[in-house]
């Protein structure tokens, strides 16, 4: 399980990446090095923060999984 002395990201409560790997359709490592990691790096976090529009399926790498819409 994920450590929750980790500082996560301020989105994920909210993100669809949070609910993704709830449901099982993303592995651990996604959450674990971007939304409990390095959450500066990802890319949806960029977007949000800019304001910038990303459709619920963009991975944080930004890649767009097509399996997940």
């Amino acid at each position: 399980m994920i450590n929750a002395m980790q500082k996560q990201c301020k989105w994920f409560p909210v993100c669809p990446m949070k609910f993704y790997w709830e449901q099982g359709k993303i592995d651990e490592s996604w959450v674990k090095k971007y939304c409990l990691g390095n959450w500066v790096k990802c890319v949806r976090y960029q977007k949000e923060e800019a304001g910038i529009y990303h459709p619920d399926n963009m991975m944080p790498d930004g890649t767009i999984n097509s399996e997940l819409e």
